[in-house]
C-alpha cells in the first residue's frame, strides 16, 4: 500500500469515527467541473478587472459590470456541472457522514450534486437581488437578454446575490459558519489556499477548538503544513473517490 492510501485510510477513519464534520470548500473543487480559480497564472483576475466586482464600481457602472458578470457567471459558469467530489460529499451527507458544508464558491455545485446543508460563505450566483436587498429572484425568473437585468416588478437594478469587494458577509451566514467551525469535530477542506479573509479564518477556529483537519489539495496551501493534520495531495475528484471506497467499505 502506497503511503497516500495508507493516509487516504486513516483519513476514512477519522471521517467514521467523528460524530460532528464539516466540509469547507474552495475553488480548487469546482476546477475539474470547467469553473477556473479567481486568481493565479490561469485566473479570471488575469483576463478581467477586479474592479468590476467593486460594489461602488458596480453602482455607478452598472452596465459596464453586467456585461462582464454576464459573460462569466451565467454564459460560461452556468454550464457547469457538479464532478464527483461534489457527489461524494453530498453522499456522505446522505449517509450521516457529513452535518454540513462551508463553501466559499458561488456556483452551486454542491446543491447541484445533492447536498442539502450548504453555508454559501460569499453568496451565490444562482439568485440575484435588487440592490435595495428587498427583493430576490432564482436566475431563471429574470430576462438576462437585455443588461443591465432589472427587477420584473419595480424596475429596480438587480445585483448577483454574491459578496462583491467592499461589501460584507451576510451576518446569519457568518454566524452560520462560525458555529460549524466551533462544533466540527473534523473539518474536511478541499480545494482552498487558505488565503482569502475572513474565510480562510473558518478551519483555524475550528482547530482551536479541537477539530482535526483534513485536507485535500493539488498544491501546498497556508493549512497543509500549519493546521492539516492529514494532507491529501492530488486533485479533489481522485482523492475523493479513493476516500470514497474506504467510507463505503
Amino acid at each position: 500500500m502506497s503511503q497516500i492510501e495508507i493516509k487516504i485510510q486513516q483519513a476514512a477513519e477519522m471521517l467514521k469515527a467523528s460524530k460532528n464534520t464539516t466540509a469547507f470548500s474552495g475553488a480548487g473543487i469546482s476546477v475539474e467541473s470547467g469553473i477556473p480559480p479567481f486568481r493565479g497564472e490561469d485566473g479570471i483576475w488575469s483576463k478581467y478587472d477586479p474592479m468590476l466586482l467593486d460594489i461602488h464600481f458596480f453602482q455607478a457602472n452598472p452596465e459596464e459590470s453586467w456585461t462582464v458578470i454576464k459573460e462569466i457567471f451565467y454564459d460560461f459558469f452556468g454550464k457547469a456541472k457538479p464532478n464527483k467530489a461534489h457527489e461524494v460529499l453530498a453522499r456522505m451527507e446522505n449517509n450521516n457522514l457529513l452535518d454540513n458544508i462551508i463553501t466559499q464558491n458561488i456556483d452551486n455545485l454542491h446543491q447541484d450534486a445533492g447536498s442539502r446543508i450548504v453555508y454559501e460563505f460569499h453568496g451565490t450566483s444562482k439568485y440575484l437581488v435588487t440592490v435595495d436587498g428587498m427583493i430576490r429572484y432564482h436566475v431563471d425568473e429574470v430576462d438576462m437578454s437585455r443588461m443591465p437585468p432589472t427587477c420584473p416588478k419595480s424596475g429596480v437594478l438587480l445585483k448577483p446575490d454574491f459578496v462583491f469587494f467592499g461589501e460584507g458577509i451576510p451576518q446569519d451566514v457568518y454566524l452560520n459558519c462560525m458555529k460549524a467551525a466551533n462544533n466540527a469535530e473534523v473539518i474536511l477542506v478541499i480545494g482552498t489556499t487558505g488565503e482569502i479573509m475572513p474565510a480562510s479564518q473558518i478551519p483555524h477556529i475550528a482547530k482551536q477548538n479541537g477539530a482535526r483537519i483534513i485536507e485535500i489539495n493539488s498544491n501546498i496551501s497556508n493549512y497543509s503544513h500549519s493546521i492539516a493534520d492529514i494532507y491529501l495531495q492530488g486533485k479533489a475528484t481522485e482523492i475523493m473517490e479513493s476516500l470514497e471506497q474506504y467510507l463505503f467499505e
